[in-house]
Parts: structure tokens; C-alpha cells; sequence
């Protein structure tokens, strides 16, 4: 019995020899569209994480993951051994918006803080219309679940707990616990040895 040809064989069992490999490889690398991808990607992480966290205002010990996204980072204020989960986006207001994080603050993945939002009303397409900005602030030992977001005006007391996909506008008192969309306080955070309530 003779081995059959190679021609014959199935697509999915034909191997490429080693010169063959390099130079798929070589063409591959040399392909414009690759490093133009890769340029995008760099120049992206540049813009929106590197270079805005040499302008934040940032306490001692944070721990930010390296794909969270910021901009207007000079009206950016995160506080001591704050935790900035993954992909979560902290956005200032272009003109006077602000966003303050306490200290000690625990961000879940994929949060969005907020410090400016557009107008709707007017008639004119939405991004031609103006924004409106209001200062966000999260007072010390907050904890934001995932996906949580927090609208412009926002404040949030020291020690408050909001839950996962819960949407924040105006005021949750200190040590509530809220959830929802709008945010609802519907516990109060217990503080063993404390008679919970504010620390």
C-alpha cells in the first residue's frame, strides 16, 4: 500500500514548512494595517490613561487598572489607597466640572463617574448643544459596585455602599447602602463596635 499524495490530502492536515512559516510571519509583520492598529491602540492608552494620570491629583498608595480611562484629569481629585477597578471611566467637565474621591474609595469594574452631561431640549442635534457640568464628590470608605454609574452633581457621604448597576444622581446620605436606578437608600451600613452609623 503506497502513502497517498499530498495533494489528496484534507486542507486541515496540510502543514507549512519551516520557511514557509517565517515568511507568513514576516509578511504579517510587515503589514501596514498591523502597526497602524497597534499605533491606534498605544496612542489611545496615551491619551486616555498615561498621560492624564501625570495630571490627577493623586494621593498616597492608589491602584488604578491600567485599562480605567480619564479625562480633563486636571479637575481629577482621587484620594488616598484609592481602588480604580477595570475599565472604569472618571470624566471631568471641559469647563468647571470637577470629581472628588475621598480617601480609602473602592471602585467595582466598568464605573462611570461623571462630572458633565449634555442638554437635550433645545432642538439641535445633542452634541451640538451645550453641556451642563456640576462637581461630583464621594466622600471617604465609599464602595461603588459594578457597572455603577454617578451623574454629574452628584454626592455620596462618607462610608456609603451602592450596588451594582445602580445609577447615582443627587445626594445618598453617609453610611447608606443604595441601589437602583435612581440609587434608593435602603439599609444603613453597620460598623461592628461602632452602633453603625458615621465612624
Amino acid at each position: 500500500m503506497t502513502d497517498a499524495h499530498p495533494a489528496d490530502a484534507p486542507a486541515h492536515k496540510l502543514r507549512l514548512n519551516r520557511p514557509q512559516r517565517l515568511w507568513r510571519l514576516l509578511k504579517a509583520s510587515l503589514d501596514p494595517r498591523a502597526w497602524a492598529h497597534l499605533i491606534k491602540m498605544v496612542n489611545f492608552y496615551n491619551y486616555t490613561h498615561v498621560a492624564p494620570l501625570r495630571q490627577i491629583r493623586l494621593g498616597e498608595n492608589p491602584s488604578i487598572s491600567p485599562t480605567a480611562a480619564f479625562s480633563y484629569p486636571e479637575r481629577i481629585r482621587i484620594g488616598a489607597r484609592v481602588r480604580v477597578g477595570f475599565r472604569c471611566v472618571i470624566w471631568a467637565g471641559p469647563g468647571t466640572g470637577r470629581v472628588t474621591l475621598g480617601d480609602d474609595v473602592l471602585l467595582g469594574p466598568e464605573v462611570m463617574i461623571t462630572a458633565s452631561g449634555y442638554r437635550y431640549n433645545d432642538g439641535a442635534p445633542v452634541t451640538d448643544q451645550a453641556s451642563d457640568e456640576a462637581d461630583v464628590v464621594i466622600g471617604n470608605d465609599v464602595w461603588l459596585g459594578t457597572r455603577v454609574t454617578v451623574l454629574p452633581g452628584a454626592r455620596i457621604g462618607d462610608g456609603a455602599i451602592i450596588g451594582a448597576h445602580s445609577v447615582v444622581r443627587g445626594h445618598i446620605p453617609a453610611m447608606a447602602i443604595a441601589v437602583g436606578s435612581p440609587a434608593r437608600v435602603v439599609s444603613q451600613r453597620q460598623i461592628e463596635g461602632t452602633g453603625g452609623g458615621p465612624r
